[in-house]
């Protein structure tokens, strides 16, 4: 579907690039030319990650940092420049989350989470952006969010909170900092599996349930996720800025109507709801 050079001589730094999506994302880049800059908070991670790209003889820089910490942040950013040139895209994807009932989460449990997908994601982008725009240089920042970033969910409120502000800097910075040639975009992922992350926040019999209310019935493949990623990063969506495509076979929307769930009636009982219907001589 992409030309093989589409990323070519293009440098792309990925936060949470050593495992999951971010990885499936680095993955994509490199089959396509790009420059990699992978960053975790952990460095053996980053380091499997590495030699799975090397194998396809990409170019991969790997600089653990944790970036809740703005001072890490702007040392890594540094780093990163001196050791690449520079940077032409950024893939905001480190992500944290807890499953678990809002009144028994401590303060730490909240501000681990937030740390990590809001402020983290926000240093970054400004960190960054702050360096473009002194250089005159245009970018391209990517968000990856979720689809309860816009309606909230029960028992994942740091991730809800976090992810709605991620959401909401995106739109922020799009206006913002158009005018310097910087994009920001966002994906909204629906159910993907990823070891680690799914095992932790998916009881048994809910992935199930999952798949069942999916109109696709079907969870999402990486490699989808990764090609739309791909395209919003490319020049070919140059004049997409402020966006937010969602990618989850339409569970929101199934979730969202209050009749939906009709899809789960059998023809019988479909033709008893006509009949009773009729008899109540609706429409005349």
């Amino acid at each position: 579907m992409f030309a093989p050079t589409l990323f070519k001589n293009r440098t792309i730094l990925i936060t949470g690039g050593g495992t999951g999506l971010g990885l499936a994302m680095g993955k994509a880049l490199a089959q396509y030319g790009a420059h990699l800059i992978l960053v975790s908070r952990n460095a053996e991670h980053l380091e499997h990650a590495a030699a799975a790209l090397r194998t396809s003889k990409a170019e991969v820089v790997t600089l653990p940092c944790d970036i809740r910490d703005h001072t890490q942040v702007a040392t890594m950013l540094d780093t990163a420049f001196a050791t690449c040139g520079t940077i032409d895209g950024l893939i905001n994807n480190a992500a944290g989350n807890i499953a678990a009932p809002t009144e028994s989460l401590s303060p730490n449990a909240f501000l681990s989470v937030v740390g990590t997908v809001l402020h983290g994601s926000y240093f970054c982008t400004q960190q960054l952006g702050r360096r473009w725009i002194a250089a005159g240089a245009r970018g391209t920042v990517l968000s990856i969010v979720t689809t309860y970033a816009w309606s909230g969910s029960a028992f994942v409120v740091p991730s809800a909170c976090a992810k709605a502000g991620v959401l909401a800097m995106t739109r922020s910075l799009a206006v913002e900092w158009g005018r310097h040639g910087i994009r920001l975009n966002a994906i909204a992922p629906g159910p993907f599996p990823t070891a680690g992350a799914w095992q932790r926040l998916m009881p048994p019999g809910l992935e199930q349930a999952m798949v069942a209310r999916n109109p696709l019935g079907r969870v999402g493949r990486p490699e989808e996720l990764a090609h739309l990623a791909l395209f919003l990063l490319s020049d070919a969506a140059d004049y997409i800025n402020g966006e937010c495509i969602t990618i989850d076979g339409g569970e929101w929307l199934a979730g969202a109507g209050q009749f939906n769930a009709l899809s789960r009636l059998t023809r019988e009982e479909w033709e008893a709801l006509r009949a009773q219907a009729a008899g109540n001589n609706y429409g005349q």
